[in-house]
């Protein structure tokens, strides 16, 4: 076993390296922190509402650019190894294929940690310096954002195994829309579709796709109520829940990545 983690370590580790040196993660980094920067003007702004909007603009900044950096890392993991012919090299070494799949993933997770939590720390001080108060309602909230971003990067590496980076970024970006509408899907199935068979090819869908909705909840409607994260947000319990959902849907679709990169023909 202890041979096995220091291989898909070291393969981590690796990943964590090269995705933190490219410059495209920077680019993305420097127009969340612009957005926030925005915010901030934007609070100026508003009457007496200025750590709303930071709160808001900031979040969703983390959250967006987020996304674009889940989506452009998980895609090109295996076409960047592939081109480069690095894989023919690490696969015939004592490496399994899926211990390099799960290494791989595992240094994204690291990577989007890391970009997430230094992202966090700068809204976090744009907060507290506009006179805001530190609360842990936030800190649950870019959890929630992080959990996403592990889910989707799994995601994306499940269609990069099969497809282009273009494609597997289309594939992997509608299935992130198409999973935050999660609930108007079930209302439309419930609703106009109810007893069709459109109505149950809508409720077969979703019963697939992954639920993208519950990590980004700031404003929606949940169990009855409005859930924000200037006022009632969900409890620490909802997030392990969440995390439950997120971590397990992440682990078969990496675990189907791997199956499908162990039949790849790399002769």
């Amino acid at each position: 076993m202890m041979p096995v983690l220091r291989r898909v370590l070291a393969v981590a580790a690796t990943t964590f390296r090269e995705a933190i040196r490219n410059r495209v993660l920077y680019v993305l980094v420097a127009f969340a922190l612009a957005l926030m920067a925005f915010s901030w003007v934007l609070g100026e702004l508003s009457l007496h509402e200025e750590v709303r909007v930071i709160t808001d603009l900031g979040l969703a900044g983390i959250s967006l650019f987020g996304v674009v950096i889940a989506l452009f890392l998980g895609v090109n993991l295996l076409r960047k190894e592939l081109d480069e012919k690095t894989v023919y090299f690490l696969v015939p070494k004592p490496l399994e294929r899926w211990e390099f799949i799960v290494g791989k993933y595992l240094g994204l997770v690291a990577t989007l940690t890391v970009l997430v939590v230094a992202m966090s720390a700068i809204l976090e001080a744009l907060i507290l310096a506009r006179g805001g108060m530190f609360t842990w309602v936030l800190i649950r909230a870019e959890v929630l954002v992080l959990l996403e971003l592990v889910t989707l990067t799994a995601v994306s590496l499940f269609f990069s195994g099969f497809s282009s980076p273009y494609l597997s970024a289309m594939f992997a970006g509608g299935l992130w829309v198409a999973g935050r509408s999660v609930p108007e899907l079930e209302a439309l199935a419930a609703g106009k579709l109810a007893g069709t068979p459109a109505g149950h090819l809508v409720e077969a869908v979703v019963a697939v796709l992954p639920d993208f909705h519950l990590f980004y909840i700031s404003g929606a409607n949940l169990g009855g109520g409005v859930v924000t994260v200037h006022e009632a947000f969900v409890s620490w319990g909802y997030v392990a829940e969440t995390a439950v959902y997120g971590l397990s849907y992440a682990a078969v679709a990496v675990a189907l990545a791997a199956a499908l990169f162990s039949r790849r023909d790399l002769t």
